[in-house]
């Protein structure tokens, strides 16, 4: 009888290594492919980038793939991942929202694309170095959970896989904490088993987006830094320069430090106060995706705006047409449009929207 067939989707770092390393241990038929998603930009000799995706991640992936003995090829997005990622990501701050190119990616390239690739490939399963856990209920039913390990659970960026994904996905290191998945690489003698965590956003290696934006066409439109009561306080270069929570950066002696509080596109106003006048009690979320039916009409959860942030005790009242609203406990800060509103039951991922 045949093995088990896996792609695992290779960024070149120590999760998705370690990952194709089980897999292969537990006598799967793995496969490992990395994807290239966008031209490099240019940088000093010997600099090597800190996001992943990268040609360096490519070549490191295909070192490991080699070490472990498994089959490894590179597929070519170039052109998917720009049109449903960076112009995604460049529409958004011309919007005056704050997007969120992670989940997008994971939405519509890994587990869209890269996983019709793997089933085309002949793979009944796709892989990833996520730190997130999946479980069959007594119905057949596969959900999603947190990682074990919650200072690296990325559960919040995998929110809008749906049941018929989850069957078809295996997150090999959503079991462990981080420390054993660098044991590990040590113990299979991979190459990147001392390599450093990417941080900054993949196509952007040196953080900047302002300049990444300006280059690709937003164009700097100035107008007025206001407070809430439509007092004029200053001037700003162009809305997509903030975001909504953001201290540094505007340019405005007073008092008291001063947040953004809205970006209003309409009026081209940055909209600031001071802290406590970021907290608010609920969201409306569009484009809601459930890994399976909403527990009801109305219903208690958890709700998390971003990823670090801790998941907030709330009601949530279903509005029709993938809508829902959040009414929170105890209001939270910088709640920001454009980023996703994750709920949470305890460790299982219920779903979530966009927050308008």
């Amino acid at each position: 009888m045949s093995r088990t067939r896996v792609v695992i989707a290779m960024s070149g770092g120590v999760d998705s290594s370690v990952s194709a390393a089980l897999l292969k241990e537990q006598g799967y038929e793995v496969t490992g492919v990395s994807l290239q998603l966008y031209d490099p930009v240019p940088r000093e000799p010997g600099c090597r980038m800190k996001t992943c995706c990268s040609l360096d991640d490519v070549l490191d992936a295909g070192r490991v793939a080699k070490r472990l003995g498994i089959p490894f090829e590179v597929l070519d997005m170039r052109v998917e991942f720009k049109e449903r990622v960076i112009d995604y990501f460049i529409a958004e701050y011309a919007a005056g929202r704050t997007p969120n190119p992670c989940i997008r990616c994971n939405d519509l390239i890994k587990f869209d694309l890269l996983l019709k690739k793997a089933k085309e490939m002949g793979a009944d399963f796709l892989a990833t170095g996520h730190y997130a856990r999946t479980v069959e209920d007594g119905a057949g039913m596969k959900r999603l959970l947190t990682g074990l390990d919650t200072a690296k659970d990325q559960s919040y960026f995998l929110f809008t896989l749906t049941q018929e994904q989850l069957q078809q996905v295996i997150f090999p290191v959503g079991m462990l904490e981080k420390t054993g998945v660098r044991q590990l690489a040590a113990a299979y003698n991979l190459p990147v088993a001392n390599k450093h965590e990417s941080q900054e956003i993949c196509f952007i290696p040196d953080n900047d987006y302002v300049t990444f934006l300006e280059n690709n066409g937003v164009v700097q439109n100035p107008g007025d830094i206001v407070t809430g009561d439509g007092t004029v306080i200053g001037r700003h270069a162009g809305v997509h320069r903030y975001t909504v929570g953001q201290r540094k950066g505007l340019g405005i002696a007073w008092k008291h430090p001063l947040h953004v509080r809205a970006v209003d596109t309409e009026k081209n106003q940055i909209v600031v106060g001071e802290r406590g006048e970021l907290a608010v009690s609920s969201l409306t979320a569009a484009n809601a995706t459930w890994s399976s039916t909403p527990p009801g009409a109305e219903f208690r959860a958890a709700c998390r705006i971003r990823y670090r942030h801790k998941p907030a005790p709330c009601r949530v009242l279903m509005e029709g047409e993938g809508r829902f609203t959040v009414f929170f406990d105890i209001p939270q800060s910088a709640v920001t449009p454009g980023q996703a509103a994750v709920l949470y039951d305890g460790a299982y991922v219920l779903g979530g929207g966009w927050i308008e």
